[in-house]
């Protein structure tokens, strides 16, 4: 199943998206969030589905917002590709390298995206994101994380590299938190419908190619991850995990960074695609950037196929 949310920033409503159609679900559930994902949700939906009980929801027009409402946690894993590792001048590492970014970064798949005040390495990852499910603290072996997997999403881990590394103080955290640095969507897509262990990851600059790659190049694979955060935090249903992101970014030296005017695609097979316009930081922005994110919204395709 994939399940999606749609509308103004703040007042999204829960919706299943199928290859011909859009379903409302707000008569099941208030969101897809955690409550939703640990409850039953995705199984009462598709029942519903089943008997025709779902009253067809038009998107047209409609924002495309994060298919997971705002999470407790966005977690995040770097380097995680070797040929990324390199690229940024580093091994690969033997343990998971771990970061976090705030909850106010994540956003819909279209929106804007701010460069903030004075950037300049902007940087694009595209990345396969997990959606935590149910509850996961000192699993017993990398066996027992899946089950706690509600399902799988496309999602840019937008950074600024001069606060992550010259200004980090030794943490990443400064350079993957201004706010919408996270988009995420357009679906969250349920385990039985993918196979995360081998989805192409792609991404563009104005149309050009960046990166392209498989998530089967991940040094520490999904099951791995969540097993190794178990020991150290506990993962709550809504929880965004991210895996990391393979070669091909500006910081590879390689690309110029990202300015006013680019535009940003990213598309991981099964999971969708996004675009980001990026735009200036301005004051009225800074202040309001719900007006920005709420105006956005998908090419109609995007939805429904």
């Amino acid at each position: 199943m994939r399940f999606a949310r749609l509308g103004p920033l703040g007042t999204e409503r829960p919706a299943l998206v199928t290859d011909g159609a859009v379903f409302d679900l707000s008569t099941l559930t208030a969101d897809v969030d955690g409550a939703f994902l640990a409850g039953g949700g995705p199984a009462r939906a598709a029942a519903a589905l089943a008997a025709g009980t779902l009253p067809e929801l038009d998107p047209t027009g409609l924002r495309v917002g994060a298919p997971i409402a705002r999470p407790g946690a966005v977690i995040c894993v770097g380097m995680n590709y070797a040929a990324h590792a390199a690229e940024s001048g580093s091994a690969p590492p033997d343990v998971p390298v771990v970061f976090l970014k705030t909850p106010n970064t994540v956003a819909g798949p279209y929106d804007p995206v701010v460069v903030p005040r004075g950037s300049v390495r902007t940087d694009w990852e595209v990345e396969l994101g997990v959606v935590i499910g149910a509850r996961a603290a000192y699993l017993d072996s990398p066996e027992q994380s899946l089950a706690h997997v509600a399902g799988f999403v496309l999602a840019n881990d937008v950074s600024e590299r001069t606060f992550q590394l010259d200004e980090s103080g030794g943490q990443w955290s400064k350079g993957k938190c201004s706010p919408g640095f996270t988009p995420v969507g357009p679906w969250l897509v349920t385990p039985d419908e993918v196979d995360h262990t081998a989805l192409r990851l792609r991404s563009w600059v104005g149309g050009e190619p960046r990166q392209d790659s498989t998530s089967a190049d991940m040094i520490f694979p999904v099951a791995h991850l969540i097993h190794h955060l178990s020991q150290y935090l506990t993962l709550e249903p809504g929880d965004l995990l991210l895996t990391g992101t393979p070669q091909g970014v500006a910081l590879s030296g390689r690309f110029p960074y990202l300015r006013p005017g680019d535009v940003v695609e990213l598309e991981i097979d099964g999971l969708g695609r996004q675009r980001q316009d990026l735009l200036a930081w301005t004051p009225e922005r800074a202040a309001d950037r719900a007006a920005d994110r709420a105006a956005s919204r998908a090419p109609e395709p995007e939805v429904v196929r």
